[in-house]
């Protein structure tokens, strides 16, 4: 009898254990959850047994009383309306009735393309197209797009040439190119949807798909393509009739920051003199010169005016010696001053 009833113990004792690891999915509370199934958000406000609380152990007594609204929460979530997509139950949770506080604003709707202003103007709706397609030439289903795609042109063999167009000319590499624009075309307003989006203003640099770019457009396209190498256009050759680009600015050179002090030391030590020293930074002899040199020029102008008005087609009148002839001819009976030299 001892062996068959310690069986039994054993028995009754891994049902406990099992039946311990499997709990019941009801959960009986004096009041009632409120529930938010849109935040996930159950409230509990039933008040915790003390004892239980003193008698357990404080992590086992939550544990178990999480365990247990968890529970209720799972059991409201399933009552709400399901679906399952690819293999997998989902559930459609209705609106949040809770205001919770959001850390960030909240994010605005992203600004419509060209092509969908277009589409709700002319009334077209986007319709779900399938991935297979039948090939007439290969008698089967293939592709709409990709490797192995119907109707794919770049595989035949021979292709008719159109009777306008010159019959020399490649059509295979032709309809490659035309291939490739349609891609840069596509590639350029999809960046372009995105510089709108972030309202962000586009670049002016580089030529514009258009048919005959002016000379101005060509000389910025191809001062853009030298200044987009590694070493900024510095080792880029001209060409034999390229003019020099104007408008280009000065770059700032900065001293490096680590290794000789010697010349940072000479340049502070020359600031100090210049800044110590008793003679002026203003040059007072060649700023004299200059204002002598501008009424020069005023009284020759005016005395030329004169002398058109009374001589002969603007030739002076007089023999031409006194000293108002000798400013206007140039100033040769004065002295040059010291600085000045010889004018």
């Amino acid at each position: 009898m001892a062996p068959s009833s310690s069986i039994e113990e054993v028995l009754a004792k891994a049902e406990r254990d099992e039946a311990e690891k499997l709990q019941s999915i009801r959960v009986e509370k004096e009041l009632e959850l409120e529930f938010d199934v849109g935040n996930l958000l159950a409230l509990d406000k039933n008040a915790p047994d003390l004892r239980d609380f003193r008698a357990q152990k404080k992590e086992d007594f939550l544990r178990s009383l999480a365990r247990d609204n968890a529970q209720l929460l799972i059991n409201e979530i399933w009552k709400v309306p399901t679906d399952r997509l690819d293999g997998v139950v989902v559930a459609k949770l209705p609106d949040p009735v809770t205001r919770l506080p959001r850390e960030k604003p909240v994010p605005k709707p992203k600004p419509p393309t060209k092509w969908e202003e277009f589409a709700k103007l002319k009334g077209i709706q986007k319709r779900k197209k399938t991935n297979l397609v039948w090939d007439d030439v290969h008698k089967e289903w293939r592709r709409r797009w990709g490797y192995k795609r119907a109707k794919d042109d770049t595989k035949d063999w021979v292709i008719e040439v159109p009777e306008t167009s010159d019959p020399n000319e490649d059509q295979f590499a032709k309809r490659i190119q035309a291939k490739k624009e349609r891609v840069a075309k596509n590639e350029l307003n999809r960046l372009r949807n995105i510089a709108r989006a972030h309202k962000l203003q586009l670049p002016g640099a580089g030529l514009a798909p258009t048919g005959q770019p002016s000379r101005s457009e060509l000389a910025k396209a191809e001062q853009v393509a030298k200044l987009s190498t590694a070493s900024v256009g510095r080792f880029q050759e001209r060409l034999p009739k390229e003019k020099a680009p104007k408008n280009t600015g000065k770059r700032r050179k900065f001293q490096p920051n680590i290794g000789d002090f010697s010349t940072e030391k000479q340049k502070q030590l020359d600031l100090l003199k210049i800044m110590d020293g008793k003679k002026p930074r203003l040059d007072v002899t060649k700023a004299v010169n200059k204002q002598m040199r501008e009424e020069d020029m005023e009284n020759a102008s005016r005395q030329r005016k004169g002398a058109g008005k009374k001589g002969r087609k603007g030739h002076f009148t007089g023999k031409g010696k006194g000293k108002g002839a000798g400013a206007a001819a140039g100033g040769k009976n004065r002295k040059p001053r010291k600085g000045l030299g010889k004018r």
